[in-house]
């Protein structure tokens, strides 16, 4: 953990025009109104949310509720029936290719091929991106540094615990040098000592400007890594704002819900 403590990672300059939210942040990424059908079925209603530029956007809510088939429209892997998603002032339905070079994703489901080193699956994932060997070497070496698995480059990633195999996954995400990370859900089924090697790598790459989206089901999560959070349920955003904010508006909700209470013994 010391040698990640101490590597930064870099990226072009590959950021688009900028435009203020009505809070006065600096929006990185601006979803509007987001619609997804399957059938008859509406996995995903009319989702609304910005997220600021270098900051750590919590998206939470229990299994089900739409944050995975959210991401995949963000990420461009599916199609939204309506709505769309802009990254540093691109719209993806009109530069797919140019937003897809400047994101990345953490899948919830661990995508490495088992009987490879890590280094072979970054080198791999790297050749996808389109980078020369030479870039994927120096870029592969550093991710592993970076999530603390560089002593274990040249073992296959089948012998490696739940929590390691998710951090590779995480440095597959990062190495094309994002602007933008979609992480979802990267702690499932992992051990504490894991766990905690993956919020510590995601809050350097928070310091180091990289805007995040955080999928969980986890409140503590949310409380730890998030500048705002949004709160999803059947398909829809319930609720959004900073963590003062929501617990403010759960204590009002609670108020009210104790004067209807009193009210209701008042009349019977």
């Amino acid at each position: 953990m010391q040698e990640a403590a101490k590597t930064t990672l870099s990226r072009a300059g590959r950021t688009g025009p900028i435009h203020q939210a009505h809070d006065g942040r600096a929006v990185a990424v601006d979803v509007q109104h987001l619609v997804k059908t399957f059938g008859k079925h509406e996995a995903v209603k009319d989702v609304s949310f910005t997220i600021g530029k270098g900051e750590i956007f919590g998206l939470l809510g229990p299994n089900g509720a739409g944050k995975s088939t959210t991401i995949n429209m963000m990420c461009g892997y599916l199609k939204p029936t309506s709505g769309d998603v802009s990254v540093n002032g691109l719209s993806l339905s009109e530069h797919v290719r140019q937003v897809k070079r400047i994101i990345g994703v953490v899948p919830q489901e661990i995508a490495l091929y088992k009987d490879l080193n890590s280094l072979e699956n970054l080198n791999f994932f790297g050749k996808i991106y389109g980078l020369s060997t030479q870039e994927c070497k120096q870029r592969a070496e550093k991710l592993l540094n970076f999530v603390g698995l560089y002593d274990r480059r040249n073992e296959p990633v089948k012998t490696f615990s739940g929590g390691m195999q998710r951090r590779i996954n995480m440095a597959i995400g990062l190495m094309n040098e994002p602007e933008f990370l979609m992480m979802d859900e990267p702690t499932v089924g992992v051990d504490p000592q894991s766990r905690e090697h993956i919020f510590t790598t995601i809050e350097q790459l928070r310091d180091q400007g990289t805007t995040i989206l955080y999928t969980t089901h986890y409140m503590e999560e949310a409380e730890r890594l998030c500048n705002h959070i949004a709160i999803m349920d059947q398909g829809k955003i319930i609720a959004a704002g900073t963590l003062e904010q929501l617990l403010a508006l759960r204590d009002q909700q609670q108020e009210v819900q104790r004067r209807m209470a009193y009210r209701n013994c008042l009349s019977n």
